[in-house]
């Protein structure tokens, strides 16, 4: 038992946390920032939803946002958005189900196999919205090293260009944390489920042997004469 709530509330920390980073990876503007901050009198930081500068000296913050969904975007930021929101969407889900499933709440208390299941579903909701979240985000990471490069290859300064920032690694922490949480809830739950299931088995198994050994009991020890006596009594009744 000691082990089973050990496993729940380390897998809810890494759950809590994972979809917290996330949601706010996907909701913050620093996808990318410029990369060339010694010549710049301004930080520049572009999101999946907006796009902001910063001003260094006094920092003051000015953000434009992005043309409508429905505009035209390059493929990068239409994918990137649809990845980040399916994990965010699938990691709270996760989190959500695993709260359900502690035994610290009093939620089906006296129903422990079907808080298990819960916690099994909890952690393969985790593992899911852990893929698209490390595709989207290590995906966008990949696209803007591999644009700088090019640039820098063929010796083309564009004024401003981009590395891959904070929020695009708190994406990456998020996912790997889920695929973490979800993994040991996975394999731990599931180990848990075997062994509760082998218990119930093994006590169903025990009461109906005393249920038959209490049977074969008393057919062993009731008087032959007793029997006859009771049937001839039935029968003088029903006359």
């Amino acid at each position: 038992a000691g082990m089973k709530f050990f496993v729940q509330y380390v897998g809810c920390f890494f759950a809590f946390f994972s979809a917290g980073f996330l949601i706010t990876s996907t909701w913050t503007d620093c996808w990318m920032v410029n990369a060339d901050d010694s010549l710049e009198v301004s930080t520049k930081c572009r999101g999946l939803w907006w796009e902001c500068v910063t001003n260094v000296f006094d920092g003051i913050q000015t953000c434009d946002e992005y043309d409508s969904i429905y505009a035209e975007h390059p493929v990068k930021l239409v994918l990137t958005r649809a990845m980040m929101i399916t994990a965010d969407i699938l990691s709270g889900f996760g989190f959500l189900f695993l709260v359900l499933g502690l035994d610290c709440v009093k939620f089906l208390p006296d129903e422990p196999l079907i808080k298990l299941r819960i916690c099994l579903v909890s952690g393969v909701l985790l593992l899911i919205a852990g893929l698209p979240g490390i595709t989207g985000s290590v995906w966008y990471a990949v696209d803007v090293y591999v644009e700088r490069s090019s640039l820098l290859f063929h010796n083309v300064f564009l004024g401003i260009q981009y590395k891959f920032g904070w929020s695009c690694w708190l994406g990456m922490a998020g996912s790997l944390g889920c695929f973490l949480s979800g993994s040991l809830l996975t394999c731990c739950m599931y180990l848990f489920r075997e062994t509760s299931s082998g218990r119930l088995h093994s006590a169903d198994s025990l009461r109906k042997g005393y249920s038959s050994a209490a049977t074969v009991v008393t057919n062993v020890h009731l008087p032959s004469s007793q029997t006859a006596t009771s049937k001839m009594y039935a029968v003088d009744t029903r006359v």
